[in-house]
């Protein structure tokens, strides 16, 4: 039994089938969460795929992706794999080796993907400061998406995430789940009292940092998105191997948020799952 050869997507058909889905130079912001195997091949690679959004775009679009970087922390879950089973002094070592934040120069965590390495590599990206959750753009509304983002507000209002929730932004899925969908996050900040945690990042020029913020997780996402995914207004269409996705991402976080309100425990600050 043979298999039919994989044939691969050309700059030019990837632009059209995004079109296809609905985007085009009057989409203005677009927060893009990409998984590009799941995409399938394009002709040149996470490059080709950056040219044909912007193309779809058009010069008035801003184009935003999350270039992350939580092994540059003391509490996440990947500083927590790469540490465990260490000694006090290999701990030690571990955390005095590791390089501190620079947003012109740390490249993103691997899991956010190809297609955000590549934007925050572009000549005229700009990239948020936040050592543990920064987001690069590219287009004319870069510089004002991203210009607050301090330490204590990963993903809430003062993060580029409240920019984008205040430009009408839309997400793009292309080969990623809607569980990655940072935009979600949002929804935590704005429910009474939300559960706060102590963070630490190394930050160039200021060595290790400590901050109070939102306990962010995630672990709530597929019994709430199983509730509120039928009002999202979500297009999909084929794009490539998979099924893209496009919402509006204002009423997404305002169905989010409501769901997060309804279900807060008695002592609040509680999620189902947590």
């Amino acid at each position: 039994m043979t298999t039919a050869p994989v044939v691969e997507l050309t700059c030019d058909q990837l632009a059209d089938q995004l079109r296809a889905l609905g985007l085009g130079p009057t989409t203005g912001v677009l927060l893009v969460h990409a998984g590009l195997r799941e995409l399938g091949p394009v002709a040149g690679g996470s490059a080709a795929v950056l040219a044909a959004l912007r193309s779809v775009l058009g010069p008035g679009g801003t184009l935003v992706a999350y270039t992350a970087t939580p092994e540059n922390s003391a509490t996440s879950r990947l500083h927590r794999q790469a540490t465990a089973g260490l000694s006090a002094a290999e701990r030690t070592a571990y955390l005095a080796a590791m390089p501190p934040f620079d947003p012109a120069a740390s490249p993103c965590s691997t899991t956010v993907g190809r297609l955000s390495e590549e934007l925050r590599r572009t000549p005229g990206a700009r990239r948020s400061a936040h050592p543990q959750t920064s987001f690069a753009a590219l287009g004319p509304l870069a510089g004002q998406l991203l210009a607050d983002h301090p330490y204590h507000c990963h993903l809430g209002e003062r993060s580029p995430l409240g920019a984008l929730y205040r430009a009408g932004a839309r997400v793009l899925l292309l080969g990623a789940p809607l569980t990655s969908c940072t935009a979600f996050h949002l929804a935590e900040y704005r429910v009474p009292e939300p559960p706060q945690k102590r963070y630490g990042a190394v930050v160039g020029g200021r060595g290790w940092v400590r901050f109070d913020g939102v306990d962010l997780d995630d672990a709530h996402f597929p019994a709430m998105l199983a509730d509120i995914l039928p009002g999202l207004g979500v297009r999909t269409a084929p794009v490539g191997g998979t099924t893209a996705l496009l919402l509006p991402l204002r009423p997404a976080v305002d169905a989010a948020t409501a769901w997060l309100r309804g279900r807060q425990g008695p002592s609040r600050g509680v999620w189902p799952n947590h």
